[in-house]
C-alpha cells in the first residue's frame, strides 16, 4: 500500500468518525480531526464552511435519521490531493440503507480535508 493510499484511507476513516459521532462534544472533536481549519462541505442539501457549520450539518443528519450510521461501500480511490469514495446510510436496527452517495474530497497538506463535494445517488421520498 502506498503512502498516498494510506493518506486517503486515513482521511476517509476520520471523515466517517465525524459523520458517525452522535454526541455533540465527540462530533466537535471528530470534525476538527477530519477537516482543516476553514474546510468546507458541499452537497445538494448543504454548502457550509468551518468546523461549526460542518458539525451542524452532521447533527441535522442525525436528527433526520436517528439510529443510522454512515459506512464506506467499496474502495477509496485517489490521486494527488484528491480522493473519492462511495457510502451509504445504514439502519442499525434492520440494515436498510435508504440513502447512498459518493463524495470527492480534497486534502490539505496535513492530511485533513480541505473540501468535500458530495453527491446523492439514493434518497428516500420526502427527505
Amino acid at each position: 500500500m502506498s503512502a498516498n493510499t494510506d493518506r486517503y484511507e486515513n482521511a476517509v476513516s476520520r471523515y466517517f468518525e465525524a459523520w458517525n459521532a452522535g454526541e455533540s462534544k465527540a462530533r466537535t472533536k471528530a470534525v476538527a480531526a477530519a477537516w482543516a481549519v476553514g474546510g468546507g462541505y458541499t452537497d445538494p442539501l448543504a454548502d457550509v464552511v468551518g468546523h461549526e457549520q460542518i458539525a451542524g450539518v452532521i447533527a441535522a443528519a442525525h436528527e433526520q435519521f436517528p439510529g443510522f450510521a454512515f459506512r464506506l461501500t467499496g474502495a477509496v480511490d485517489g490521486h494527488h490531493d484528491t480522493a473519492r469514495f462511495s457510502w451509504e446510510l445504514v439502519s442499525e436496527v434492520d440494515g436498510s440503507a435508504p440513502v447512498a452517495g459518493f463524495d470527492v474530497i480534497t486534502l490539505a497538506g496535513d492530511g485533513r480535508i480541505r473540501s468535500v463535494l458530495g453527491f446523492l445517488d439514493r434518497v428516500p421520498n420526502g427527505a
